[in-house]
């Protein structure tokens, strides 16, 4: 327990920061139902989260990589939390944009700080970086229960109480930093070495884009679609939104040990095959059946999610923040630029209609995953100059068709 403390506060922690991005979209039909917003403007309270996020995710990880910044995570918990808080007690257009951004900045803060020291946590283990990763699935997954409970009963007006997982998570970083502080030679302070391979960095980085665009979308508007295609209420798309988080949480936990034996490249593109006919389930299938292929694309697009974020790391191994930063935040939050352009579709046609062509991206994800070569994982190197290599999963693989 003492060994793995570490990697599970930092997983509890990673929780409830994710939170307040599953929030954004758990908000989306209560600012469509009480503000009457259109869906193009209700899409817009998402790109105000993304768009700063964007941009502030790689440049907080270059500050990383330059220089440890542990104090960041509880600073940027409470500022995520803050913003999600101060989003619904205005009923200002204007000021709900600037508050769902501040969340967004805080957000975009806290991952490439936090993925560098689970990756000194985890030794370099895909099991353990996937638990780290799970937990903000499950923040994801708890979003929509947490909103419904505080929100649907009281009103927008209740969003000040959303701070509180903030407060928590911000408690569990303080903890984790001590913990990782105790570990001895090297603390929290090691640095990988490596020949960094770019080419292969930006291939995956724009499949883990196509990978965004799809999720963002759906997470935006599914609990919508999901009221229209079963004929449910409220919580039926509640219900949506609670599987399509929870999804992928079990992809999370099943990609870590799945690419233990077949390698990370090969689960990845097996994955993204799956899911494009998952994706083409939600949009044509109607009725009950619906929850299913939104589990099922959840599971597809979730199980490459933390191979994706150790596939960064050792694609660019001297820098290691930067490549977290666009692996687990700037190109997740870039999902939220086209959110706008889906709403705008939706609005002159139908959410259906605007929903269709996203079958195609995980289709492009796997065209994309077939060109990239399995790294071999990098040597982490404390300050003193010790070298510690990072903990092999990989069982011996037997050799499968690709896919």
């Amino acid at each position: 327990m003492p060994r793995n403390r570490p990697i599970i506060l930092l997983s509890v922690g990673h929780a409830c920061v994710d939170v307040y991005q599953g929030a954004v979209a758990s908000l989306v039909p209560f600012f469509i139902a009480e503000r009457e917003y259109s869906y193009a403007a209700a899409s817009g309270i998402v790109l105000a989260a993304s768009l700063l996020s964007s941009v502030a995710q790689p440049l907080f990880g270059a500050l990383t990589d330059r220089r440890a910044m542990p104090w960041l995570l509880p600073v940027s918990t409470i500022l995520g939390g803050l913003g999600i808080a101060l989003s619904g007690i205005s009923g200002s257009y204007a000021l709900t944009l600037l508050f769902v951004a501040i969340s967004g900045i805080g957000v975009a803060a806290y991952h490439p700080e936090s993925a560098r020291l689970a990756r000194i946590a985890s030794r370099g283990s895909h099991s353990a970086m996937g638990w780290f990763t799970l937990g903000g699935n499950l923040g994801f997954a708890a979003a929509p229960v947490m909103v419904a409970i505080v929100v649907a009963h009281g009103g927008l007006q209740f969003t000040p109480l959303l701070v509180l997982p903030a407060l928590a998570g911000s408690a569990l970083c303080l903890s984790v930093l001590r913990a990782l502080g105790n570990r001895g030679p090297g603390g929290g302070t090691s640095i990988s070495t490596g020949t960094d391979d770019r080419r292969s960095f930006v291939k995956l980085s724009l499949a883990v884009v196509c990978r965004s665009v799809l999720f963002v979308g759906l997470s935006t508007f599914i609990s919508v679609y999901a009221e229209q295609r079963t004929g449910g209420g409220r919580s039926a798309g509640a219900l949506a939104l609670f599987v399509l988080y929870l999804g992928g949480a079990v992809g999370t936990a099943l990609g870590g040990s799945l690419a233990n034996r077949w390698g990370r490249v090969t689960v990845a593109r097996w994955s993204y095959l799956a899911s494009v006919a998952a994706t083409a389930g939600i949009v044509f299938v109607p009725g009950p059946a619906l929850y299913l292929f939104v589990a099922l694309t959840s599971v597809g697009l979730y199980v490459p999610f933390s191979l994706q974020v150790t596939l960064g790391q050792d694609y660019l191994p001297t820098r290691v923040g930067t490549a977290s930063g666009i692996t687990l935040g700037l190109t997740v939050s870039i999902g939220g630029l086209a959110s706008p352009l889906i709403g705008g579709v939706a609005d002159a046609t139908s959410l259906q209609t605007a929903l269709a062509p996203l079958s195609v991206l995980p289709a492009l994800a796997w065209l994309v995953f077939r060109t990239l070569p399995e790294p071999t994982p990098s040597k982490l190197v404390t300050p003193e100059g010790q070298s510690v290599p990072a903990r092999q999963n990989h069982r011996r693989r037997t050799r499968t068709p690709s896919a």
